[in-house]
């Protein structure tokens, strides 16, 4: 094996230094004049955000999730000139099918940390040994531990090919993909691409919006007429996106560089920005702290913070800049589960004609757009039984 393609044992060392920084600005902070108004329209209210970060300038503690990721075996390769930092976690059971799982923003591996027990080792959470699978969790290019891209290019097409690459250079002919938000993209452009030994792929946040659909709400029209109920629930919730809830992305998409200064010098800054997306993203009503506690919040929100990668995780969205709810043209072996909470709800209707060889489709009664982070044991319930008959 070249030095290049080298893989490199990796371990968290976070300087106190780093800790100690965090917590002063956190506690300087300047606060803005409180919301208009008595709902979320505006944007995270300045009591949630109060109460989230006094604990985190007082009572939260990195080294406990740092101490929880160095218990994991972690490594860095480097592919394609920048290193990819990932997690890999054998199954003690023979026969694991191995597979690959991105996570998404503003996640990052940790969203996909409550999963690795029950897909490595299904028996000591009630499943059966033969559903177990191989995990390799990567942090995404600029997000986590990887590598900052330096130039333009990283976008979910590149990603994709060095996913393959890093799966061969672990010794894995056959395997499989599972991917929400942009792991669901990711996933989708591999199953496109379609190389050699990947099986199929897995799902949670689909992309199914048919064309003349899709026509309809960039027009801003009315629903056409037609739809079944599941079609109509899943266009309104489209047409609020766009309409409301999009605003996020459109600055990341045209000005991720303006909006780094303010994610890589306040940290409450980050804080928020993350938190607005806990709050609609989570199958929570609103309140992200009924699906994920504080600490699991703020593990990820201080990972972006101590690794500066909030300009370089948003840049992912002006490389792509492209409508990632859009039907794809699949023909591998697809799965689909949807959550409730999600984005928008994919009906059956409409995945059978993105993904043409659908081998699985599940509606769950519980769980949002982060999935594994707000369900683990139903999502690696979902995982297992999307994958057996790829077995």
């Amino acid at each position: 094996m070249s030095a290049e393609a080298a893989i490199r044992p990796f371990h968290i060392n976070i300087p106190e230094g780093a800790l100690a920084d965090l917590r002063r600005r956190v506690l300087a902070t300047r606060w803005p004049d409180p919301e208009t108004v008595t709902d979320r329209s505006q944007g995270a209210q300045l009591a949630k955000i109060r109460e989230l970060v006094r604990y985190w300038g007082t009572d939260y503690n990195w080294r406990k999730v740092e101490a929880r990721l160095n218990a994991l075996p972690q490594f860095l390769t480097k592919i394609d000139g920048l290193d990819i930092h990932f997690l890999h976690i054998r199954s003690p059971h023979p026969g694991a099918l191995p597979l690959i799982i991105t996570h998404g923003w503003p996640g990052s591996i940790l969203e996909l940390l409550k999963v690795i027990g029950p897909l490595t080792d299904p028996p000591a959470y009630g499943g059966r040994a033969e559903d177990a699978f191989d995990l390799v969790i990567p942090s995404m290019p600029g997000y986590g531990f990887s590598g900052k891209p330096q130039g333009t290019g990283w976008n979910p097409d590149r990603m994709a090919r060095a996913w393959h690459e890093l799966m061969q250079r672990l010794g894995y002919t056959r395997y499989v993909s599972q991917g929400g938000d942009w792991g669901s993209v990711v996933s989708d452009v591999l199953a496109r691409q379609a190389p050699p030994g990947l099986l199929g792929i897995h799902v949670n946040m689909p992309a199914t919006v048919p064309p003349e659909i899709a026509k309809v709400l960039k027009c801003g029209d009315p629903a056409p007429s037609g739809l079944s109920a599941k079609e109509k629930a899943a266009f309104e919730q489209l047409n609020a996106l766009y309409t409301r809830g999009s605003g996020y992305a459109d600055i990341m998409v045209t000005r991720p560089q303006t909006l780094g200064y303010s994610l890589a010098d306040s940290p409450v800054g980050l804080a928020a920005w993350f938190y607005d997306k806990f709050a609609d993203w989570t199958y929570s009503g609103g309140e992200p702290e009924r699906s994920l506690t504080k600490d699991e919040m703020l593990d990820d929100i201080t990972l972006y913070w101590l690794t500066n990668t909030g300009t370089s995780s948003a840049r992912l969205y002006w490389e792509n800049n492209a409508n990632n709810f859009n039907a794809v043209n699949i023909s591998i072996p697809a799965a689909v589960t949807v959550f409730p909470g999600e984005i928008y709800r994919a009906p059956r209707s409409w995945a059978e004609r993105a993904y043409h060889n659908l081998i699985y489709f599940n509606e769950v009664n519980k769980g949002g757009h982060f999935a594994a982070w707000e369900e683990p044991e139903l999502f690696a319930t979902e995982i297992r039984a999307a994958f057996r008959s790829l077995r």
